[in-house]
């Protein structure tokens, strides 16, 4: 429900409390006074642009007014965005100081070194509980993002899978159809042509023509067929429209990651060694987001005249990943298909601590 107040409301409602607070908590009424406690509740409609800087400008108010709202709203801003813990226990300290020693800096007489001492005891877990709260949050947001992450890579690994699973049909079928089918009709043409050549009358050779014109021109198609069924799928099996090369900058722009493109490919690739390119890309930077938060990518395409390929290399996370379920179906259905294109699919960790993806096919494949 709070969520669904703008956020110039939330904002208003905020500074408007903490300048009650700062009112009714009033006792340095001088001028300093008053323009350091404005400043620190104005701020507040800062805080989620400049979290760091609005938490400074509430220490000098902290220092000469008894105030608690706007601190601790400054506190709560920076730990629900900031990943720095150093500077965030550092700030808890700071905000604890300027709340326990705002009285002996007024002269309050009845204020002591112990007293003192409690005071900060009491600050520090008073501002604690803010930062611990905002931490709580930025876990909570990028938990909720990491499964919605998963979600998308398993129905990524799901897509693959039927299509691996596809492939390997279209596989055995081009296979029965080579061996079997193509072999009798191979048979049907060489006996129509001995047919052709013995028959006595001009009926039976026509006849015969005919059948080892048909039987040829069957031959042709088939082998076609068999082309087709083994380049992994056409448009008229594949789940979506298919991307190409063309799309790849595309892909990497989008992946979320800081990721970089380099190399090219000549303009021949065919359709499926492009497909399983991009394919090998989309997988790679999924895995690098899924796995390796916080690291970096950079995508190479490559040629060397026999083939062309594509290595993805990933750094070592910057940040530790939470174990997320997986079908592991993903690098299995890059290496299918590798195979249906007779090219070659490697994966495996870097002495950098990172990951390197590589797939190299054939230039003529298709």
């Amino acid at each position: 429900m709070w969520n669904r107040v703008p956020p110039p409301a939330r904002d208003a409602g905020l500074v408007a409390l903490a300048a009650l607070d700062a009112w009714l908590s009033l006792w340095n009424d001088t001028p300093l006074g008053l323009a350091l406690a404005a400043i620190a509740c104005g701020a507040l409609a800062l805080r989620r642009r400049f979290p760091l800087a609005v938490f400074l400008l509430t220490l000098p108010a902290t220092l000469v007014q008894d105030i608690v709202v706007a601190p601790v709203a400054a506190l709560y801003a920076l730990a629900e965005r900031s990943r720095d813990r150093r500077l965030l226990g550092v700030c808890v300290f700071l905000s604890a100081v300027a709340m326990a020693v705002h009285a002996p800096l007024n002269d309050d007489p009845s204020a002591s070194r112990a007293w003192t001492l409690i005071f900060l005891l009491y600050n520090l877990a008073t501002a604690t509980a803010p930062v611990l709260l905002g931490q709580l949050v930025q876990a909570r947001r990028d938990l909720a993002r990491r499964l919605v992450e998963i979600e998308e890579a398993r129905e990524h690994e799901r897509e693959l899978h039927a299509q691996a699973v596809l492939a390997r049909e279209r596989a055995q079928l081009a296979r029965e159809m080579h061996d079997v089918v193509s072999h009798q009709v191979s048979l049907i043409a060489v006996q129509a042509g001995a047919m052709q050549v013995a028959a006595k009358d001009a009926g039976s050779r026509e006849a015969a023509r005919t059948i080892r014109s048909l039987s040829v021109d069957t031959l042709d198609e088939l082998r076609t067929m068999v082309t087709l069924l083994r380049a992994s799928g056409g448009a008229s099996t594949e789940l979506t429209p298919q991307p190409t090369l063309a799309d790849l900058r595309r892909l990497v722009a989008s992946s979320g990651i800081e990721a970089e493109l380099t190399g090219d490919l000549p303009a021949t690739v065919g359709t499926p060694a492009q497909r399983a390119l991009y394919r090998t890309v989309q997988e790679a930077l999924t895995n690098v987001r899924k796995h390796a938060p916080g690291a970096t990518a950079t995508v190479e395409l490559w040629h060397d005249g026999d083939a062309v390929g594509v290595t993805v290399t990933n750094s070592a996370p910057s940040r530790l990943s939470l174990p997320l379920p997986g079908a592991h179906q993903g690098l299995l259905g890059l290496k299918e298909r590798a195979d249906i294109l007779h090219g070659t699919f490697e994966s495996g960790p870097t002495d950098q601590g990172g990951y390197r993806v590589r797939m190299r096919i054939p230039s003529r494949a298709d």
